[in-house]
């Protein structure tokens, strides 16, 4: 046989596999009808597991793992197919139309010049800015109702993701309402008459550090890492020792600091993106990223089960963070964001059949990037 007769064949028998794929999707149809009707669960374990051990026993020993996916892909898109006609009627979730204009409360870690002041601005036109000095208290402000909105950074193009921003979304309930980026340019500053020679000491964020890592070394400074750029900033120019921090030029001129060195950052196109978050949902007309966060069990393939779910639905993952739980033994949390608008039944039934499947699920918001 040649090349041209083995394709021949080939296509002979994927005619036959979609044929009988349509046909077994008909049949989990039907089976969803009848767990429907007879308020049976989707997922019943002992069933998947009966079959999986069934056709891998039958398999060659070389396509035994091969076989175990494929069905098991397969049962994943039919649970699919069955969680679409269990949440048909599933209603979509309640949110408030997102109005930025007007005067509103919003709750900034630092102070007057910080990045988080900085990219409030960008959001806002007119905000009753309320400052804090640590990110969690940004999230209590807003769960106590203190403020209507909170705004914190959640991930850089140089240093990565804030995990204390992703530890306190898992443990305070928010969500997120808007997103915008600033192009992030670090100076170092000093009190007035201190000399870059005589710095030994720097002080700002841990993000900040990472992100101007080769000036820390250039110069061997000793670097302290701080709660903000912005209250760095505030303690050098409080300290009697000849320190410097790093910091927005803004904050520096806020703060009567002289700018020693600008531009400091080690990438030039240094980007960080800002979450603004609230206690109730709200959602802009022009909405289309959706966050959530979810655990996952500690079974072979669960990520790749759960990556199907998303292409069965045919939505677009546009990011997917891990991060370790606190007190645990290497149990990880599971951030995604994704193309979709709550007012759509696909985005609806999928979120609907995480909550179900999962023994951990969190909706954190439908928002846009301003």
């Amino acid at each position: 046989m040649d090349l041209n007769d083995i394709r021949a064949e080939i296509n002979d028998v994927d005619k036959q596999l979609q044929e009988l794929f349509t046909k077994r999707m008909e049949l989990c149809g039907k089976v969803a009808d009848y767990k429907i009707e007879n308020g049976l669960p989707v997922f019943q374990k002992d069933r998947e597991k009966q079959v999986i051990a069934q056709v891998t026993e039958g398999a060659p020993d070389e396509l035994k793992g091969a076989t175990r996916v494929y069905f098991q892909t397969m049962m994943d898109i039919s649970k699919c197919l069955q969680y679409r006609k269990m949440f048909d009627n599933t209603g979509f979730i309640p949110f408030k139309r997102l109005d930025l204009s007007g005067r509103h409360r919003v709750a900034v870690p630092g102070t007057f010049g910080s990045y988080n002041h900085i990219a409030c601005s960008e959001l806002f036109e007119d905000a009753d800015t309320m400052f804090f000095d640590s990110f969690e208290e940004i999230f209590k402000a807003v769960s106590a109702g203190a403020a209507e909105f909170g705004i914190l950074p959640i991930i850089n193009s140089t240093a990565g993701s804030v995990v204390q921003t992703y530890e306190l979304m898992r443990q305070y309930d928010f969500k997120i309402c808007a997103q915008t980026k600033l192009k992030i340019s670090h100076c170092l500053a000093a009190r007035k008459g201190v000399r870059l020679e005589d710095i030994h000491d720097v002080y700002s964020h841990e993000q900040a550090l990472r992100q101007c890592s080769d000036l820390i070394n250039r110069g061997a400074y000793k670097a302290h890492s701080f709660s903000n750029t912005s209250l760095a900033a505030c303690y050098v120019k409080e300290s009697t020792e000849p320190c410097a921090a790093i910091c927005s030029e803004k904050c520096a001129e806020e703060l009567g600091l002289e700018i020693l060195r600008t531009g400091v950052q080690n990438a030039a196109e240094n980007y960080t993106k800002f979450i603004l978050i609230s206690h109730e949902t709200f959602k802009s007309d022009n909405a289309d990223t959706i966050s959530v966060c979810l655990a996952l069990p500690h079974q072979s393939s669960s990520l790749y089960r759960l990556l199907t779910k998303f292409s069965v639905a045919g939505l677009n993952m546009t990011m997917i963070e891990s991060m370790p739980i606190a007190n645990t033994e290497f149990d990880v949390m599971f951030y995604l964001d994704f193309k979709g608008d709550i007012g759509k039944k696909e985005v609806t039934t999928l979120l609907s059949e995480l909550s179900h499947e999962l023994n951990y699920f969190k909706f954190l918001g439908n928002y846009k990037e301003v």
